[in-house]
């Protein structure tokens, strides 16, 4: 009979943590979504008032123009932080949505106003901009510390019944000894190249740089990028170079040591 082994519980402190993150993000996005409402409020009396005002769809609809860019922007850089990546035209996408939310907001108040009432109008995108950067901020932070996709395999016991004595067999006859044959030679060519050791990478793009070093050279930045192009996109040279290459030769420090690889100019000399 099978029996699988009991699972292993969270900690109390792992539990409680996630609650409280839960928790804050509620609060963030409905502090979004009620400066989002204010700030959008606000740009469609600007729109009505400077030359939207014959038409209410368009003067509702035109607010969209910035808050939509900003959102996308935030979007992008989230999906550029689950490729561990830095996305920089969705950071201009972010700036001008954000930027241009802001001063629109405070420009519509006009001329002769008060101090206070430029205040009361940026404080709304400015609210925005802070509470839904927290909320990706959070996002962010997860995606750096999800672990590696792997399956672990439970361990399953088998209890086997005591096996029955095998019944008696009758002595053979002696059989003549058999001639040893003579074990093969072994091509002087061929060699055992021994195991690499399994490692872990804590970066996983790691593992697909780690075999552009086995024919003995040390590869690249442009080989690393086109090895990581096909499933993480574009990867700045930087993050190559200072951390998914540093990481595979702190691991194996001998592969520091393998030369440089040769340019194709080099091979022609």
């Amino acid at each position: 009979m099978a029996r699988q082994k009991p699972t292993h519980t969270p900690p109390r402190h792992a539990t409680s943590g996630l609650g409280l993150a839960v928790g804050a993000a509620i609060l963030i996005t409905g502090i979004t979504g009620i400066a989002f409402w204010l700030s959008y409020h606000h740009l469609h009396d600007v729109a009505a008032r400077n030359g939207l005002g014959s038409s209410p769809a368009r003067a509702w609809a035109w607010p969209a123009v910035l808050d939509l860019f900003y959102l996308a922007g935030e979007l992008l850089i989230l999906r550029a932080s689950y490729l561990r990546s830095v996305d920089w035209w969705a950071i201009a996408l972010t700036a001008v949505g954000a930027l241009g939310s802001i001063g629109l907001n405070v420009a519509g108040v006009g001329e002769g106003a008060g101090d206070l009432e430029y205040v009361v109008a940026a404080v709304p995108p400015v609210a925005a901009l802070l509470a839904f950067g927290a909320l990706m901020r959070q996002l962010h932070v997860w995606f750096a510390r999800r672990p590696e996709t792997t399956q672990a395999t439970p361990v399953v016991t088998v209890d086997r019944a005591p096996a029955e004595p095998a019944a008696e067999v009758p002595p053979m006859p002696p059989q003549p000894p058999a001639l040893e044959q003579p074990e093969p030679a072994r091509p002087a060519l061929e060699e055992q190249r021994p195991e690499r050791p399994a490692i872990r990478y804590s970066d996983p793009r790691c593992a697909v740089i780690r075999p552009l070093y086995d024919d003995g050279y040390r590869p690249t930045t442009s080989q690393m990028r086109e090895a990581l192009r096909p499933t993480y996109g574009r990867v700045s040279d930087s993050v190559i170079r200072g951390e998914i290459r540093a990481e595979i030769e702190r691991h194996e420090p001998e592969l520091a040591a393998l030369p440089a690889r040769p340019t194709p100019l080099h091979r022609a000399g």
